[in-house]
């Protein structure tokens, strides 16, 4: 069967078809697409032997960055992961990401969609921002962060999708965003139960990667370190692997969010990858 463009968009969003299949060939008609890098916390350096339980590359030292992203999907808007809180002390962003959108002329009511890599606080801080927004999370880490004992998670970060003032769309699985291929939440378990990564798939970058946290330095990336405060070490390596076939298969520029040689990989603030 011959698929059309539209025809294909319909089946990556059902998920009849494979992943890959949908990836290799992007619909004609995605609308305008671009990525703009945010700084959502104050780098720090750290400690590369702390991502790895197997004891290697101890007390080898390594800038540690926190970054968030910026989606425009022709009129609409994405914001991937949400950093550390302006409250976070020492690794505090310097500018909010409400203020940084503000010199890109956006008010937060207009990021219709804030998908979170995973639970942690350096990734959720400043949600609570964006109460307007429909919030796409794994749904094992919803799971936990609504739990009686929340593990890993600060639920006051996500008190208006816990509420029930605003939308939440838990997400077991990949979720293609828009419909058309263009921005896949890719599931990447292990670091918490219900991680995720993210593929976009920009006309003049090519296809980018974005991590979360499934590794934090490529040194970790590239020897398949796992932390030894993952959820799953089973699930970690199963991810990776997945991953790396991933970004072989699309030839796609892998960003580990923490890594600053990664991050670099993009435009400066205000600038966008296209």
């Amino acid at each position: 069967m011959k698929l059309t463009p539209t025809s294909l968009a319909l089946l990556c969003a059902s998920a009849v078809i494979s992943l890959s299949a949908c990836a290799q060939t992007a619909p004609a008609e995605v609308p305008e697409l671009s990525v703009t890098r945010l700084e959502c916390g104050t780098g720090v350096t750290n400690d590369v032997g702390r991502f790895s339980d197997t004891f290697s590359m101890q007390g080898v030292k390594i800038p540690f960055v926190f970054s968030c992203y910026l989606i425009k999907h022709g009129n609409d808007y994405m914001l991937w992961d949400a950093g550390h809180a302006m409250t976070a002390g020492a690794v505090a962003p310097k500018v909010s990401v409400v203020d940084l959108l503000a010199q890109l002329q956006l008010k937060p009511e207009q990021i219709k969609y804030v998908g979170i890599s995973h639970y942690h606080a350096d990734h959720t801080g400043q949600l609570a921002s964006f109460p307007q927004a429909t919030l796409l999370i794994g749904t094992g880490d919803w799971a936990n962060v609504t739990s009686a004992k929340p593990v890993g998670a600060n639920p006051a970060f996500f008190t208006p999708w816990i509420s029930g003032g605003s939308k939440v769309e838990t997400v077991p699985l990949d979720k293609d965003v828009f419909g058309d291929g263009s921005v896949v939440m890719l599931t990447t378990p292990g670091h918490t139960p219900g991680h995720h990564s993210v593929l976009i798939r920009l006309k003049e970058k090519g296809n980018l990667l974005i991590t979360g946290d499934l590794a934090h330095f490529h040194e970790n990336y590239e020897s398949n370190g796992v932390p030894s405060f993952n959820t799953s070490r089973a699930e970690t390596l199963a991810s990776l692997d997945r991953f790396k076939k991933i970004a072989a298969q699309l030839k796609a520029t892998v960003i580990l969010q923490h890594d600053a040689r990664d991050v670099g990989k993009l435009p400066a603030f205000p600038a966008a990858a296209r």
